[in-house]
């Protein structure tokens, strides 16, 4: 964004003649004062040609100008407006088209300043000022887009899928003392108290089975082994 409306208030302020409006005087006037920053000055003069020709291009232009420098964008985009079938049409038309892609970017208007610059461009191609801001306006456009409706959505989405988690949790944990319940339940019927990480007697039973038969067949293995080491040592006597 490096050109804003300085250099097309110099064009029209050469150009205003070509229209043949009667308020070249409150024009050049208006200019004058624009030059200087004495925007105020400058405001009564290009209203005062606006008096005498309400669609000239020259005073229409230049007084938006003077109101961007004020910060009064909406104004600013009113004059512009009314000069928007005549000014394009104009060999200016590309810095008509920038300037009003500028005024949309103050007012955050991202998508009319992405088809504003994209006219500026379209009849002045190499226009890197406007290449620079068109890219500028279309990747704030996209972010605002995506900021929108976009996240409401996803918000009411992740608000549904929590909820039916939260309905989904209760369930489980009432099926949960269901079970509970009904374990305590059949454990009182049959007089028996649960066990809560103890064995009960018979699996107790079956483990010390299991070791005295593992230790019963370590010993025999043992034994063997002692028996043919034994027959071993028989032999190299008797060799």
């Amino acid at each position: 964004m490096k050109r804003l409306f300085t250099l097309c208030l110099l064009l029209a302020a050469t150009t205003f003649s070509l229209f043949a409006q009667p308020d070249k005087k409150d024009v050049r006037q208006g200019n004058r004062m624009f030059r200087k920053g004495k925007y105020a000055e400058a405001d009564i003069s290009y209203r005062k040609g606006l008096l005498k020709d309400s669609t000239s291009v020259a005073a229409n232009y230049d007084l938006a100008s003077n109101l961007y420098r004020q910060e009064n964008y909406d104004e600013a985009l009113k004059c512009l407006d009314r000069i928007k079938e005549s000014a394009p049409e104009t060999r200016y038309g590309a810095d008509y088209f920038y300037n009003l892609g500028d005024v949309a970017l103050k007012k955050e208007d991202y998508r009319s300043a992405v088809l504003a610059f994209g006219q500026s461009l379209l009849l002045r191609p190499d226009d890197m000022d406007a290449k620079e801001n068109y890219i500028y306006a279309k990747m704030k456009m996209k972010d605002q887009e995506g900021q929108g409706g976009g996240n409401q959505d996803q918000n009411q989405d992740q608000n549904q899928d929590q909820n039916q988690d939260q309905n989904q949790n209760q369930d489980q944990n009432q099926d949960q003392n269901q079970n509970q319940d009904q374990n305590q339940d059949q454990n009182k019927d049959q007089g028996q108290q649960p066990y809560r990480g103890e064995i009960s007697p018979q699996q107790a039973q079956q483990m010390l089975q299991a070791i005295q038969a593992q230790e019963k067949e370590t010993q025999d293995k043992v034994n063997k082994e002692k028996a043919a080491a034994l027959k071993a040592r028989q032999k190299d006597k008797n060799w």
